[in-house]
């Protein structure tokens, strides 16, 4: 992996989430390896720490997902083409609680913010577009994009989870779709970790049941550095546009990257073409291609 990441020396790429877990992973091996790295973050006193440890060419600029003012004002301010674009970023909502766009915390973050995101930096990526997805959306047997912030049906953090990955799985197929109508030259890929030791879940004052899943991830999870493989192998390897990377291993918890199924639901062009069109009308942000 690091002779074909050393390939793409002097390249950009902008990492969402790039502090901690998959994101700080992710964004020390692409400088490590020589690319122009933009440490996209919400927290950018740690972005520079970050980008102080990791050396090479980084920048660091400021972006939270959950704000999509936040979201406008990091394309406005980041300048020049993008050879790649990694949707990294993602929460777990372990609270029923809201973005400051009013939007479910687990689709405003995981889905929308990069949906928005994507839509405004499409005209200046140049190669392809990454975004973890996770195999949490089996979970999810079907997606209502009239109730995106389950205010008519029952929420629980499992399920917000499950359906936010859900969409950003309909999201990589409609996306996937539309760029290769449209002949652009990139192309979109979606991956899994598998279980990754990450802090996404890094609650400590759920208690026992907390203590409980980190030392089970501690034994049996991938760490960071293997959980980003899957990504980075998405921009090393010449696999087809609308992939979906996740890991060779047991119940695919932790192994080498591989090409990967998806469920039924996350298959289902006419519930992704829905899902993009309000996704477009509550963030008020279109896609560029149609």
């Amino acid at each position: 992996m690091n002779d074909r990441l050393t390939a793409l020396a002097g390249r950009r790429v902008v990492v969402t989430g790039a502090t901690n877990g998959l994101g700080m992973a992710t964004a020390r091996a692409l400088a490590q390896a020589g690319l122009r790295v933009v440490l996209a973050v919400r927290d950018t006193d740690l972005g520079m720490q970050r980008a102080d440890q990791f050396g090479g060419d980084c920048e660091v600029l400021p972006l939270d997902l959950a704000d999509l003012s936040s979201v406008r004002a990091f394309a406005d301010t980041l300048d020049g083409p993008i050879d790649y674009l990694i949707n990294n970023a993602g929460v777990f909502p372990h609270q029923h609680r809201r973005t400051t766009d009013g939007f479910e915390l687990g689709i405003g973050t995981n889905f929308l913010g990069p949906f928005a995101l994507t839509n405004l930096l499409l005209p200046r990526i140049e190669r392809r577009i990454v975004s973890v997805a996770s195999d949490a959306h089996r979970g999810a047997k079907s997606i209502d994009p009239d109730d995106l912030d389950l205010t008519r049906s029952r929420w629980s953090p499992p399920r917000a989870y499950a359906r936010s990955k859900l969409a950003v799985m309909l999201w990589g197929l409609e996306l996937d779709r539309r760029l290769r109508t449209s002949g652009s030259p990139v192309s979109a890929m979606l991956t899994t970790p598998g279980w990754v030791a990450s802090n996404i879940s890094n609650k400590p004052h759920l208690g026992m049941a907390h203590k409980v899943v980190q030392g089970a991830a501690a034994r049996f999870a991938n760490d960071v550095d293997a959980g980003a493989q899957t990504t980075l192998y998405c921009l090393t390897h010449p696999i087809a546009p609308g992939s979906y990377v996740g890991v060779d291993g047991i119940w695919a918890l932790r192994g080498e990257p591989v090409l990967f199924g998806r469920s039924t639901a996350a298959c289902d062009f006419e519930s992704a073409a829905r899902l993009w069109a309000k996704a477009e009308t509550l963030t008020g942000i279109p896609c560029p291609i149609y």
